[in-house]
Order: structure tokens, then C-alpha cells, then sequence
């Protein structure tokens, strides 16, 4: 968890770790990717499912007590059982889980599997349960892609685990709100709550559904 004195400085700092991109903790400044996490660590509770890990499972390994990663790509750092084709159908018991996260990528969800994916999902939260869906303005995600792309062409960085991966022509750079609300309650849950991130000067957020 970041101290109040680390989280005045990421937010006096932002637009230069939006801007540089860099991917671990330096000069005294938290990555964009350890702040997301520690906003999204802070609504977990009990047994943690992290959709679409991503590389070295970070999120479960290092944010949370107890909980599992799993993506649809091998990245760095993933074995194969960590890896799921199909997420629309999943090996886990009815409400097995107390928390599940989508964060940085409902958007590459693809459209047409976006509702039976999200339906999957409920089945194995508890009831009660939270899911946890991060997203950042539209305007804001679509300049990170392009300055990522930008990046790794130029410097031949690895920012870009999206273009590693390979997008399916039904992802998209982003979901507005109203869409993300949409989906959450045509799947089967319940309240949700919109938090920012204020040390993000408001441009990325997150959404707690119950069950």
C-alpha cells in the first residue's frame, strides 16, 4: 500500500509517468501499473480471481493474500495452467470466488463474446461478491495506446503487451461508461460504484459490481 506522501507525489508527477510510460517503481515514483493495482488491491476481499493477468501474474503475486491469475496469451512469467483459450468457459465451481478483476482490459474482451464472458464470471463469484473493472477516460486510453505503439517503434521498448498479444478486430481501445454499466447489469450484477483515481487527476477509475 502507497503512503499518503508516495500518493502526493505520483499525483504532482503524473503527467510525467504518463508521459515516460516506465514500467517499475523509480525515482521515488510509483509506475502507472503498481498504482492501478494498489487502487484495485484496496476493494479486494477474500479469494481473488485476476482476469487477464498479464505478464509475471504481478497483481495476485504481489498485491494480493490469496488468489489466482489467468490470461488467454503466454506471456513472461505464465505457465500453461495459468492460460484459458476460452473464458466463456472456465474450470471453477459455481461461486467459488469472492472477488474477480478485469483491470486495464474489458475493452479487449471481444465484443462478441463479451456478454457470455461477463456471464461466466458471475456464475463463479459468490453471491455478495465484488467484481472489479477498471477503465480510463476514453480520450486518455487512446492516447496511452498510441504513445505505447509510438514508443516501441522508435525505441524498440516492450510496452505494448496488447500488440504482443495480437487485437482481435472486436476489441477496442476502450469502453465508455455507460457501455461497461450496461454489460454489468445485463450479466447479472447488481450495485455498482464508480471510484477514481485521484492521483491520476481523475483520467483513469474503477467500477465495484456486487452480485
Amino acid at each position: 500500500m502507497r503512503s499518503s506522501w508516495q500518493k502526493f507525489k505520483d499525483m504532482i508527477f503524473f503527467p510525467f509517468r504518463a508521459v515516460t510510460l516506465f514500467e517499475v517503481d523509480k525515482y521515488g515514483l510509483s509506475s502507472l501499473q503498481t498504482e492501478r493495482y494498489d487502487y484495485v488491491s484496496k476493494e479486494v476481499t477474500g479469494r481473488c480471481l485476476d482476469v487477464g493477468c498479464g505478464r509475471n501474474n504481478r497483481f495476485i503475486n504481489e498485491f494480493v493474500d490469496h488468489g489466482v491469475g489467468i490470461d488467454v496469451f503466454m506471456y513472461d512469467g505464465l505457465t500453461k495452467k495459468d492460460i484459458f483459450l476460452d473464458m466463456t468457459k472456465l474450470p471453477y465451481k459455481n461461486e467459488e470466488f469472492d472477488t474477480i478483476t478485469l483491470i486495464a482490459n474489458i475493452n479487449h474482451i471481444p465484443k462478441r463474446i463479451r456478454v457470455k464472458e461477463l456471464s461466466e464470471l458471475c456464475r463463479i463469484l459468490k453471491k455478495g461478491g465484488k467484481l472489479i473493472v477498471t477503465m480510463g477516460n476514453p480520450v486518455a486510453e487512446v492516447a496511452v495506446h498510441k504513445l505505447v505503439w509510438f514508443y516501441d517503434k522508435l525505441l524498440k521498448t516492450k510496452f505494448d503487451v496488447d500488440g504482443e498479444r495480437g487485437m482481435d478486430h472486436d476489441e477496442k481501445y476502450y469502453l465508455v461508461d455507460d457501455e461497461i454499466r450496461g454489460l454489468l447489469v445485463k450479466t447479472g450484477y447488481g450495485k455498482v460504484v464508480k471510484k477514481y483515481f485521484w492521483t491520476q487527476w481523475g483520467l483513469n477509475h474503477l467500477f465495484v459490481a456486487e452480485k
